[in-house]
């Protein structure tokens, strides 16, 4: 089972030019270089899946960052896991702390959204976590979101979706006094797992891959992405800048 290093765009590259600025910048990066352990993807805003879908780049792999839980319909603004496939998307983030925080997204919601990526042949990165004032409540906020948030998730499924600890409270965005330690992070990861072997038992849960989000940089991967033993990363503002984000790949790919 190789690791998966996802970058998150967020609302960012704001035009073509910077969208080819940035991808001839990953093309530089990524010259000579070889990752056999680790999948990479890029998840951009929805209006550069196109120019991702053209660009010549066999390295890495393309998502989204968010999708509707119908195929289609008058659903005015929103968008399908059917156009997402259509236009080349092998994942989608699910369940981001942002879209919980400003859209008012619930684990219902997040919960559709994961059965039609699935329906769609699409993986999703599910997202689960703890904000500052969930801390010391933390496994019970991460279980409850795995229940609701995967409810009706059968084995056969279950193997297609990420699973990303995403501490709320060490989001670069959210000023944090202090990242997770390496023990933080694998306690995240343990309760998770132990979530997972229950629900779907030991052979399925050890095909699932667990990763980490959260103010990852090149400084820090190592610490909390690897030593804890997860299996990759989301990364956020450090995927913006090709150079970080491509140290990042090589520091989880080992």
């Amino acid at each position: 089972m190789k690791n998966i290093v996802v970058a998150n765009l967020k609302m960012n590259i704001l035009s073509v030019l910077e969208r080819e600025v940035y991808l001839k910048g990953l093309d530089k990066e990524l010259i000579g270089k070889k990752f056999s352990d680790t999948e990479i993807v890029i998840c951009p805003p929805f209006i550069h899946l196109e120019g991702l879908g053209k660009w010549k780049n066999k390295k890495i792999s393309r998502g989204a960052l968010d999708v509707f839980w119908e195929d289609k319909g008058s659903f005015t603004g929103e968008i399908s896991p059917v156009m997402l496939k259509n236009f080349g998307c092998e994942y989608v983030v699910l369940g981001h702390s942002e879209r919980r925080r400003f859209l008012r997204e619930n684990d219902q919601d997040v919960n559709l959204k994961i059965i039609a990526a699935l329906r769609n042949g699409i993986s999703p990165v599910l997202c689960v976590g703890e904000d500052a004032n969930q801390k010391n409540e933390g496994a019970g906020v991460i279980i409850k979101q795995l229940k609701n948030c995967l409810a009706g998730i059968k084995n056969g499924q279950i193997e297609n979706v990420v699973i990303c600890y995403e501490p709320v409270w060490a989001i670069s965005s959210n000023n944090p006094d202090h990242l997770p330690t390496t023990n933080d992070v694998m306690s995240a990861r343990l309760i998770i797992k132990k979530f997972l072997v229950g629900e779907y038992g030991l052979r399925v849960s050890e095909k699932i891959r667990i990763i980490y989000g959260g103010s990852v940089a090149p400084n820090n991967a190592k610490e909390i992405c690897v030593d804890s033993g997860m299996k990759g990363a989301l990364v956020g503002k450090e995927s913006l800048t090709p150079r970080s984000f491509i140290k990042i790949v090589e520091i989880i790919n080992g």
